[in-house]
């Protein structure tokens, strides 16, 4: 009988988070690891788990690849926590992408429609926005609205916008190329620390994945939505839902509407979450997530050293 820990909350990271040799020490201690990668690799037609160990990286590093790769990742990590304890979360939450990793280890989404979808959305994404016509970048060191208003100011006939509430002082823009190049001097001029263009092919969570998000949506109806199993907070609204309409929809807009991942964490904090546990390679979120509410709990678990110290901590 599994038992629900009410201070306990899990996260699941999104794009960004990938690397050539993720999980290897992982699949390594935890047969369930390569078991994961193989159901996705039946899934997807090509082996899933060799790209990841092998690369190359740039085509790991290829939004329809680097999509199930993590989702993949992260649903392995949660199965060797589930394996080890009977502990489970209250919460969970995904950043973008992650989101539909939440979605399948709160048992809302199968895992093998969810490899499938994110590899077209993936696609999709691609496919809207051609290489080189949309940009991506960091801006460090201004507040969220100072943010806003650059873009708004910047933007002429063209997009840029808001794309990820990651943590105090930093936010990412995305949408056109030359509109987010201005809006990185305004905001340099404004007094940014940094305004840092991000490696990527594809301006999410903007305007211009609302051709994406229009497939997406005709590609969410094929897939079997249950009400998740867990309270689990969406990046759109910062809301738990049960309804799988209402989760279609929410994941849609995801697409080209910000990610509030400030809020999403602020929300748990203030649920009475005292600890939050990023399941999958990398530290990105346990790093944004110390930024946004200190005195809590801040872990990653991705191989046995790491589980090693989550269930220490936890499950004590």
């Amino acid at each position: 009988m599994n038992e629900q820990n009410y201070g306990l909350a899990f996260v699941f990271p999104g794009q960004g988070s990938q690397s050539v040799g993720m999980l290897k020490e992982a699949a390594e201690a935890y047969p369930v690891v390569k078991q994961t990668f193989e159901e996705a690799s039946d899934a997807l037609g090509y082996d899933l788990w060799a790209l990841t160990q092998n690369g190359p990286a740039e085509e790991l590093n290829q939004t329809d690849k680097t999509q199930p790769a993590m989702l993949a990742a992260g649903v392995a990590v949660w199965r060797v926590w589930c394996d080890s304890t009977i502990m489970r979360p209250a919460w969970m939450a995904g950043h973008s992408l992650g989101e539909y990793t939440a979605l399948v280890c709160a048992d809302a989404m199968a895992f093998g429609d969810a490899i499938k979808l994110v590899a077209d959305r993936g696609r999709f994404m691609q496919e809207a926005v051609p290489e080189g016509v949309g940009a991506m970048a960091a801006i460090i060191g201004l507040e969220d609205h100072v943010v806003v208003n650059l873009c708004a100011e910047n933007a002429g006939d063209e997009v840029v916008s808001a794309a990820n509430f990651n943590a105090p002082g930093q936010v990412v823009i995305a949408g056109h190329v030359a509109a987010v190049e201005r809006t990185m001097a305004a905001a340099k001029e404004a007094g940014a620390k940094r305004a840092l263009k991000l490696p990527v092919s594809v301006p999410s969570h903007c305007a211009l994945m609302k051709p994406a998000a229009e497939k997406l949506g005709e590609r969410l109806q094929e897939i079997k939505i249950e009400s998740p199993h867990v309270s689990l907070l969406h990046n759109v609204d910062v809301a738990a839902h049960s309804a799988p309409e209402v989760i279609q929809g929410v994941l849609q807009e995801q697409l080209y509407k910000s990610v509030r991942w400030v809020d999403v964490i602020r929300f748990m904090h203030d649920q009475g979450v005292q600890a939050i546990v990023e399941c999958g390679p990398g530290k990105v979120l346990m790093g944004l997530n110390r930024r946004i509410v200190k005195d809590l709990g801040h872990f990653t678990m991705y191989d046995p050293a790491t589980l090693e110290k989550v269930l220490e901590q936890i499950d004590g």
